[in-house]
């Protein structure tokens, strides 16, 4: 009985701790990848509280960009009880 609780414990340690940073392109456009780079990004506690607006035009804003060439989202989960995402533009 003890191996089997144990093993539940780690078994559930595993499943929350997730993935712990994913990056993923999401867009490309035509343009020429600028000097430019802007993020935005924002919290989720046990994905239920938070203020995110980790959106393309908040990342834009942030880097002063008009003209998009590239974003990229990345994940961030710290043993699944807040979760971080980043917005990345760049662009010219």
């Amino acid at each position: 009985m003890k191996k089997l609780l144990v093993l539940f414990v780690l078994v559930a340690a595993i499943a929350l701790m997730g993935c712990p940073s994913v990056n993923q392109p999401v867009s490309a456009t035509g343009n020429a990848i600028g000097s430019k780079t802007g993020q935005a990004s924002g919290n989720i506690i046990l994905g239920l509280f938070g203020d995110v607006d980790a959106g393309i035009v908040a990342a834009a804003r942030a880097g002063g960009i008009t003209k998009v060439s590239t974003v990229d989202f990345q994940t961030k989960s710290l043993l699944g009880f807040v979760t971080t995402y980043t917005t990345t533009v760049t662009g010219e």
